[in-house]
């Protein structure tokens, strides 16, 4: 085991943060700073200011951030304007949170001079590579202390012993075993349940689970219209109103789960190896998403959309796999960001029962739309349909040749 002087721990107040913290101190006698990030989990966060002064944390190495607005502004917008998706359905709402986290952790790290990071990531999730590729790629030499990759504590049992040994608090629910039968993530984009009753794939998630939707069952019998404003690729107003990034995503959020949009329970195939099952409520990334395709549509040329496409899915991956920080990933980005330069205009969508409908889009000054030549009316002459014949012979001649190749050999 290496000497470490300091460490930042990613710090949430939680029974297994706490005990990381206790055990930090205890095996690898360091110095711990606690960095605790309010990124819209919907929870207090100055409770764990509380708990790491009751467990001998400095008042000066107590860090809490509220990175709301650089959350969704400099992660999750950017990764809207590619329309990004994992296996066709995950808006990888946990995956965008990780390398902000590492980001500030490192920041910290750098401002108080502390040569380690530690987190309470397991050794089975994706979580730990995320966290850790972001760190090494901002700061290559920092030490990683990942417990759940050292310690014998491996149950929720002998985690509450040791607790109880070092006096650490523990939530009441938490020692009755009590709360939520999963594990949940949340933020401002998401929140996600895995693991405990979930892990049965074929196990159906209660109704009473979900917590920022409504079941579409449950949702308005009547249809709520919503206008968005686009600039540059980026929504800037919701219904004429101006709003910042994370009142956006908040908004959208409120909207969207009052008419039960956003739910999702998927298997997907963590960087790992294995297979999970998780379920999802990105009420407001689910609408971003339609939108932004539904402006696009207008706005842009469509080989550059289509280039588009054919590199999401792999600019998906390397966010679930934690290249955000990598030259790839940063290259492709400004491939992305340039294609916005004229995603500009409305978008009006019709919200109903766990449904998303583009209604109208609109953009008045770099629509690519012209109704004079797409209509089935006389064009006046704008659109020559004898054109058509010549370009499908040409476009067929190779399928022509190996045809006739087939017809020489019987």
């Amino acid at each position: 085991m290496s000497e470490v002087n300091k460490v930042v721990l990613a710090y949430s107040g939680g029974l297994d943060t706490s005990v990381i913290l206790k055990w930090l101190q205890d095996v690898y006698k360091c110095e711990v700073i606690t960095f605790t990030a309010d990124i819209g989990q919907g929870e207090e966060v100055e409770p764990a200011r509380k708990k790491a002064i009751q467990l001998g944390i400095k008042k000066q190495n107590i860090y809490i951030q509220d990175l709301r607005e650089e959350f969704v502004r400099d992660f999750v917008f950017p990764m809207f304007r590619a329309n990004t998706v994992y296996e066709g359905e995950y808006l990888l709402g946990t995956s965008i949170a990780r390398p902000l986290i590492a980001k500030n952790m490192i920041d910290i790290a750098r401002k108080t001079g502390a040569d380690a990071i530690s987190h309470g990531a397991t050794g089975k999730g994706n979580d730990q590579v995320r966290f850790e590729l972001g760190a090494y790629a901002l700061m290559p030499n920092v030490k990683i202390i990942a417990p759940w990759r050292e310690w014998d504590l491996l149950s929720r049992e002998k985690l509450l012993e040791y607790a109880d040994k070092h006096n650490i608090p523990v939530d009441f629910k938490k020692r009755k075993g009590g709360g939520a039968p999963y594990s949940m993530d949340a933020n401002l984009l998401h929140i996600s349940y895995e693991g405990g009753i979930l892990e049965d794939p074929n196990f159906e998630a209660e109704d009473s689970m979900w917590r920022i939707t409504v079941s579409p069952e449950k949702a308005p019998n009547k249809p709520e219209y919503v206008e968005l404003d686009y600039a540059k690729g980026d929504i800037v107003a919701i219904n004429g109103k101006k709003l910042t990034p994370a009142k956006v995503l908040i908004e959208l959020n409120r909207l969207g789960g009052k008419h039960g949009i956003g739910r999702l329970d998927m298997v997907e195939n963590r960087y790992v190896g294995m297979k999970s099952r998780g379920c999802y409520e990105t009420p407001g990334g689910t609408i971003m998403l339609k939108a932004h395709r539904a402006i696009e549509s207008i706005t842009m040329d469509r080989e550059v959309l289509s280039l588009k496409d054919d590199l999401m899915p792999r600019y998906g991956r390397m966010i679930y796999n934690g290249y955000w920080f990598s030259p790839e990933r940063i290259l492709l980005q400004s491939l992305i960001d340039q294609s916005q330069a004229t995603v500009n205009g409305r978008v009006r969508l019709k919200l109903y029962k766990g449904t998303v409908l583009v209604v109208g889009r609109e953009s008045k000054s770099d629509s690519l739309f012209d109704q004079t030549i797409s209509t089935f009316d006389d064009d006046g002459g704008a659109y020559n349909q004898a054109d058509a014949g010549g370009f499908i012979k040409l476009n067929a001649l190779r399928l022509r040749i190996a045809a006739n190749k087939k017809l020489r050999r019987k």
